[in-house]
């Protein structure tokens, strides 16, 4: 059974940095586009970052700009998130998500498989 499982969540003071970590499991998904999503309490999920299959093309949100930076590993079926200078307005539940179709896109339905998400915290 195909499994994203997130780990690297935790409470850091702003200005501070956090790797988030997705392990894929139950099928191959280097061939699919991963993606981060995060959802803050009251508010509807938001795109973070997709990388493709390759790794050659990589899409972010503009409010993570220069801050985020995701990554993959096919040889060990891991996605990352390396997030610095975080914001408190980082705060939320991330989700890394995987499109077998590989669109890179910004959209949630475009992404067919969900981990359980992993919480992030910031502090003023």
């Amino acid at each position: 059974q195909a499994q994203l499982v997130e780990s690297g969540g935790g409470l850091v003071q702003a200005g501070g940095s956090l790797r988030l970590s997705c392990a894929a499991s139950g099928r191959t998904f280097a061939t699919n586009t991963m993606g981060w999503f995060r959802q803050a309490p009251g508010k509807e999920r938001e795109f973070v970052a997709a990388i493709s299959w390759s790794g050659g093309s990589t899409n972010y949100a503009e409010s993570v700009k220069g801050r985020f930076t995701i990554s993959r590993s096919n040889a060990v079926n891991t996605v990352y998130l390396r997030m610095n200078d975080l914001k408190p307005e980082d705060t939320a539940r991330y989700y890394c998500a995987a499109d077998p179709k590989g669109r890179v896109g910004v959209r949630s339905r475009e992404y067919d498989y969900w981990g359980q998400g992993t919480q992030v915290t910031v502090s003023s």
